[in-house]
């Protein structure tokens, strides 16, 4: 039997690259994971509700996200890498959902909301908005939300029943928790 000096050496390497290879594999498969939940939610959500667009506003930093998910009705209405507008979204609000607040706006030319909110949601082709939260131990993750861009639309209770249920399905992956 011959030892050879170097060859603890040789496979050592090889196990922490295997096992850095592996972490990162599993890295990926949640994130994929994830994001198909995401894209499924959003996709089953659009078509229950029948608007013309879902999204997942995703917080990255203090009360600073993007949309980060989008079902469509049509590509015109794509709002993709959105992330609205810094001088709307702020301590107060953010603490309003932190809280649950759900918020559904039947018409942005009737509602009562600030300037700056209705410009935002008017650039972005909004005429109806439902919203609720996606609240996770840490916080506020990020906020569902239903864009109805036609016209004014009533949201009925089962609505906002619907869109809560999924953010709370969202809230409480395993995938969402450690993201």
């Amino acid at each position: 039997m011959q030892i050879h000096p170097h060859s603890q050496f040789e496979h050592r390497p090889n196990r922490h690259r295997e096992e850095g290879l592996q972490r990162l594999l599993d890295g990926l498969i949640k994130t994929m994971q994830r994001d198909e939940l995401v894209r499924q939610t959003t996709n089953q959500l659009r078509e229950s509700l029948q608007v013309d667009r879902v999204v997942l506003y995703y917080f990255y930093g203090q009360w600073q996200g993007q949309v980060t998910f989008e079902s469509l009705s049509s590509q015109e209405f794509s709002i993709l890498g959105s992330t609205g507008p810094d001088d709307c979204f702020n301590n107060e609000y953010a603490a309003l959902y932190l809280a649950g607040r759900v918020r559904a706006i039947a018409d942005i030319e009737l509602e009562s909301i600030q300037a700056c909110h209705r410009d935002f949601l008017s650039n972005m082709q909004v005429r109806a908005n439902l919203v609720v939260p996606i609240l996770i131990p840490r916080g506020l993750w990020g906020l569902l939300a239903a864009h109805h861009c036609q016209g004014p639309r009533s949201w009925s209770s089962l609505d906002i029943e619907m869109m809560q249920t999924q953010a709370k399905t969202l809230a409480t992956d395993p995938n969402i928790l450690e993201s």
